[in-house]
């Protein structure tokens, strides 16, 4: 390490000052420049290659543990230590949680449903508790709103809509992606915050006519929801162009995108042991068979 040090800084500073200040010979310098790599230097080398791969192909979002497992799924025996020394030296890092405001609605005189879902989303099979809300982005036409409907089971966004305004017809064009994607069978939970998006007559009356089973958080308590509001903040990190979208039509391009090209089919999601939502959904279908 002082070698290297002594290397990187010698364009600045006299080889024999650096190498008296950090007390090695200059012959010794001399004999590292001229020694060939060493393997695991030459591993290193070829170990970043796949490193920045990784990185690129997760759209620069992924930290030392999901590249970890994208190496290991390839077939590299390799330490979690090791793949983060190596990203730091290349710079690598995952984007950083945004902040992001509410968007619920609870002063209104529509009947709210009971908290039914309980904080439970360790569920066995898909299609028994969806979740959903509502967020925001900003674009250079103006705030473009996403409503999302998720799986509970395998983190899946089943439903999806954008629109200019908040209200009960963004959430039923998700609800209806929702229903047409799944088809699922009645007795499912649908839990959501006590908006008045959600507590709508036109809403629960959606609900209701597919046996669906209405639940809802607790006033002022955001864990109640903590998977929808977990893939809002995933989402607002690892969006391509966030902060630079041009236009509604933009937004909902690459919200699309990221959703249906990125986060179901391929994103390493911590709670499915580092499986996509689709990977794993797929993998409990064949233990199912089997």
């Amino acid at each position: 390490m002082r070698f290297r040090f002594v290397e990187a800084e010698k364009a600045f500073y006299p080889v024999r000052l650096l190498c008296r200040c950090l007390a090695v010979s200059r012959a010794g310098f001399y004999a590292w420049r001229r020694r060939a790599p060493s393997p695991r230097a030459l591993e290193d080398t070829q170990l970043s290659v796949e490193i920045r791969a990784s990185h690129a192909e997760s759209r620069r979002t992924y930290g030392s543990p999901r590249v970890l497992r994208d190496l290991r799924d390839r077939g590299r025996r390799v330490s979690r230590k090791r793949v983060a020394r190596l990203m730091r030296e290349c710079g690598l890092v995952a984007r950083r949680r945004r902040r992001f405001r509410a968007t619920t609605d609870s002063k209104h005189a529509f009947p709210v449903a009971a908290n039914v879902l309980m904080r439970d989303f360790e569920v066995s099979a898909p299609n028994t508790a969806w979740v959903t809300d509502i967020t925001f982005i900003w674009t250079r036409q103006g705030w473009l709103y996403l409503a999302v409907i998720l799986d509970v089971f395998s983190r899946r966004v089943v439903g999806w809509a954008t629109g200019q305004h908040v209200d009960r017809h963004l959430a039923l064009t998700a609800l209806d992606m929702a229903l047409a994607r799944r088809c699922p069978r009645r007795g499912l939970v649908h839990h959501s915050d006590r908006g008045s998006t959600y507590a709508s007559r036109d809403y629960r009356r959606a609900l209701e006519s597919r046996g669906i089973k209405c639940s809802m958080s607790r006033k002022g308590d955001c864990w109640d929801n903590a998977v929808a509001e977990s893939f809002f903040a995933t989402l607002k990190r690892e969006m391509e162009e966030i902060d630079n979208l041009e236009s509604w039509a933009a937004a909902n391009l690459s919200i699309g995108e990221y959703i249906d090209g990125f986060y179901n089919p391929r994103r390493r999601h911590s709670a499915l042991n580092y499986s996509s939502p689709i990977e794993f959904e797929l993998m409990h279908s064949v233990k199912k068979a089997a």
